[in-house]
């Protein structure tokens, strides 16, 4: 996936100097959140490309807590979580990590620590049934060469009634929303014109998308034409940047 990929190059970009922050104290803080608040918790470290995942009772209630309480995984993708998500959710996490890590990166270093990602996604649980997880994810940049070490991420059952909006990124500190999706595109468009926005945004030419749809070229030209008549933007690649990022 286009988006993963580019993801992906930019958490593990190499530096010259190591970070030297004690993996030990941030695993045993990944542990202590799991078993406070009943979190699936998923430590990723981007200097060794390893992931720690820490499990509980939520893990139990989505089906993947049959193979012990700790898994640790050579990969800073929680694979066994991203894989019963919904496809659509996957694709959006991806693209606001992205759009996320930007964010920082822009930023004064000291100023980092208090911004952190609220979300919610649809993940399937133990009777495959989709139901709506609160994701929380915090970076944590090295003191010694200004790259991105950690990645922590918390995975909730979601309270009911849901209200809180799908992507967030926030404050902790002042306690302000400082960005969230600019269009509410799902009342805007046709389920087959987000498929078609998903698949432009993946990198996806109009010829792959109508083989990937079982639907011909046309269709995918037409449904491109409406996608930027209802979203007002003069390019596809735009429309599908103002819908996600």
């Amino acid at each position: 996936m286009e988006i993963r990929e580019q993801l992906s190059d930019q958490l593990l970009e190499k530096a010259s100097q190591k970070c030297f922050l004690d993996i030990g104290t941030y695993k045993q803080m990944a542990l202590m959140y799991s078993q406070m608040e009943g979190a699936i918790s998923v430590l990723s470290d981007m200097q060794a490309d390893k992931s720690y995942i820490y499990k509980s009772g939520a893990a139990c209630e989505l089906g993947i807590g049959v193979k012990g309480d700790f898994i640790e995984i050579n990969s800073i993708w929680e694979e066994e979580m991203l894989k019963r998500m919904h496809p659509d959710d996957r694709v959006r996490k991806y693209i606001h990590e992205l759009r996320f890590f930007k964010l920082l990166n822009s930023m004064n270093p000291e100023l980092r620590a208090d911004y952190s990602v609220l979300s919610k996604i649809r993940i399937r649980d133990k009777h495959n049934k989709y139901i709506w997880v609160k994701h929380r994810m915090f970076y944590v940049y090295s003191p010694d060469n200004g790259k991105l070490r950690f990645a922590f991420c918390l995975y909730n059952i979601a309270l009911k009634p849901l209200s809180q909006p799908e992507f967030l990124i926030i404050n902790s500190v002042r306690g302000e929303i400082i960005a969230k999706d600019r269009l509410d595109y799902k009342n805007i468009l046709t389920q087959r014109e987000l498929e078609v926005l998903k698949c432009i945004g993946e990198g996806y030419a109009s010829k792959q998308i109508a083989d990937l749809l079982s639907i011909s070229i046309n269709t995918v030209n037409r449904h491109r034409q409406n996608i930027l008549e209802k979203l007002k933007v003069k390019n596809s690649t735009q429309a599908f940047k103002d819908s996600f990022y």
